[in-house]
């Protein structure tokens, strides 16, 4: 295995994320250690076995701040999947203790700001902050056909889709609206989802865009949290019709809508939507509506069993 140093103070093999990558032949695996740091750096990493390590997510900091609405050396907006922080796909990606964050503003000011963009086969995040806006950590596939022209402009946007198994435990997820997204399979461990107030009518937590044979976006054991005022935040809404999003065993602020989730905009398909909660507490937690699936104990364990065979490492 190949091991890879990053020191800000350039005691280090590299001094910069991108170099370090960059030296990493794709067959072959490796580990890069990040030192302490604020790394203000686009990065690209498309590597076959790899993974990035920093010094904890309060020490080592990847930033950057494009945005969609914001002008693109070509000429263009920059659109949604041109504004990541950190683009990753290859085969087999593992992220631990470090922050990654998309600093351009609110949606409102700089459209969609990606952090992450997250097309590796198997991905792995482990005590990693993910901080943003809008659009915060998108979870690939694109769905197959875009709503508008250059709506899926970026590294993926003509390529051939495939599946993408996802796995984060004991991060912090952080941002506005629809900022956790896509159409992967993934797990959601012990984690924090921290919704931003930034004075807006509604949030929503996930979009998911998903097949219906496949499993969505999974929450277990999580903490729903915000300053938001009182019922202005949605679990969910279904950014293609077949999205699914379970939320298992977790605690909900007051910030969450009683409803729970919400179509998307003015979609009469809602129904397609697999949204299913089973085990919530907290004054978030309250009766849904009857398109929202209220899981058993015995189909919510088996739900997680399916979650944990396909997206744990």
């Amino acid at each position: 295995m190949l091991k890879i140093t990053v020191q800000r103070d350039g005691t280090g093999d590299f001094t910069t994320i991108s170099e370090a990558v960059q030296a990493v032949p794709y067959e072959c695996e490796a580990e890069i250690e990040i030192g302490p740091g604020i790394y203000r750096e686009k990065l690209v990493c498309e590597k076959q076995n790899i993974t990035l390590r920093g010094a904890g997510a309060d020490q080592t900091r990847v930033v950057w701040g494009d945005g969609g609405k914001l002008p693109h050396p070509d000429g263009r907006p920059t659109h949604t999947f041109r504004s990541y922080t950190a683009f990753f796909s290859g085969e087999n990606l593992t992220v631990e203790d470090l922050t990654i964050e998309n600093d351009a503003g609110p949606g409102a000011q700089v459209g969609q700001a990606v952090a992450a963009y997250v097309d590796s086969a198997r991905a792995v995040f482990r005590r990693v902050k993910l901080l943003g806006n809008q659009d915060t950590l998108f979870c690939a596939p694109l769905p197959e056909k875009e709503r508008e022209k250059d709506g899926f402009l970026g590294p993926r946007g003509l390529a051939p889709r495939r599946a993408s198994a996802q796995y984060y435990h004991k991060c912090e997820i952080a941002g506005d609206i629809d900022f956790i997204f896509g159409g992967a399979d993934a797990l959601f461990e012990q984690c924090t989802l921290r919704t931003v107030d930034n004075h807006i009518p509604h949030s929503y937590v996930t979009a998911p865009s998903g097949k219906a044979d496949g499993l969505g976006f999974v929450f277990w054991d999580c903490d729903f949290v915000s300053d938001c005022p009182a019922g202005s935040v949605y679990l969910g809404r279904p950014w293609r019709p077949e999205g699914k999003t379970a939320v298992l065993d977790c605690r909900l602020g007051a910030h969450i809508a009683p409803e729970g989730f919400s179509p998307w905009n003015d979609r009469a398909d809602t129904n397609l939507a697999a949204f299913a909660e089973a085990g919530s507490n907290g004054p978030g937690a309250v009766p849904r509506p009857g398109w929202v699936h209220a899981l058993t104990a015995s189909q919510a364990a088996e739900l997680l069993a399916r979650a944990r065979c396909r997206c744990r490492p």
